[in-house]
């Protein structure tokens, strides 16, 4: 366990770096560009509303988006990004949505941030329960961890990048943090640029254990990636009395001058495969509408 009083000490200290972040992050998140096209699908309900300063681009994500989403059962939100055609959509991407093990990377991010607070590595300890918590999904290493850094860690670190509206789960219970496709955009806009809140090495760690997902993990967003990008991947499901299987998915892609990330929640599946499949559609027509 860290001693709480020298980590509040590190984060007075650097009260002026915590504003500074948020203000970053704040630019790097929500900024849009001023001469960016935009259009609106409806689809359920709601709207998949992309802008992008690349033509054309934006009515085409939009209604694919909104096609792939059509009619699949339960309920669903997205939220991507493309740094290189400055490119942004959205489905219903402040609602909130049971975490399941899409969390594991937040607590990753908590436990990086804190060490760099208290200036020191991960213990090969720590190494050991993070590459098992991302790579295999291991719960017994999260919970280890979530309980290490504490509600406290996960809080601040939240609050650091910017993830104004995701609530740790209550008790212990990691799997019910409260979440939004946004916020989760968010943590994948974080950890692939540089920023205040983590260092180089810390994105650098993370991102490479997202990168080593067992293979029998590897569904969800990276479905229909071009070959020639890197993938970093983690993947969330749990199983409900209520609204069954919650199936998450998000990631960050990289490659051959490709720089864009989503995030693609959904509940209320009737079984894994359907909300997998819910995933799918939607991450298939973004990277090839994104590869165009």
């Amino acid at each position: 366990m860290h001693d709480a009083s020298r980590i509040s000490t590190c984060a007075r200290r650097g009260l002026a770096a915590v504003v500074a972040a948020g203000s970053l992050l704040t630019v790097l998140t929500t900024a849009t560009p001023a001469a960016a096209g935009s259009a609106s699908t409806p689809v359920d309900g709601s709207k998949v509303v992309c802008t992008s300063q690349q033509p054309g681009l934006a009515p085409a994500l939009s209604q694919d988006i909104a096609d792939a989403l059509h009619g699949r059962e339960g309920a669903s939100a997205l939220a991507i990004y493309d740094r290189r055609t400055k490119t942004h959509c959205e489905f219903k991407a402040g609602a909130h949505f049971d975490s399941a093990s899409v969390v594991k990377v937040t607590v990753l991010g908590a436990l990086l941030r804190q060490a760099e607070e208290a200036h020191r590595k991960l213990t090969p300890h720590e190494v050991r329960l993070t590459t098992a918590m991302i790579t295999k999904s291991d719960n017994d290493a999260t919970t280890k961890l979530w309980r290490q850094v504490r509600p406290a860690g996960i809080q601040h670190f939240l609050s650091l990048a910017g993830m104004r509206h995701t609530v740790p789960g209550p008790h212990g219970a990691w799997g019910l943090t409260q979440i939004t496709a946004a916020d989760q955009l968010r943590l994948m806009r974080l950890l692939t640029v540089d920023n205040p809140v983590l260092t180089a090495a810390s994105r650098g760690y993370a991102l490479d254990l997202m990168h080593r997902v067992i293979p029998g993990q590897r569904w969800g967003v990276p479905a229909g990636a071009p070959d020639a990008d890197a993938v970093h991947v983690k993947n969330g499901w749990l199983p409900r009395k209520t609204d069954g299987w919650r199936v998450n998915s998000v990631g960050a892609f990289n490659g051959s001058g490709t720089d864009y990330g989503m995030a693609v929640l959904s509940t209320g599946n009737h079984t894994m495969d359907d909300g997998v499949t819910t995933v799918e559609r939607a991450a298939k027509v973004i990277h090839r509408d994104l590869a165009h």
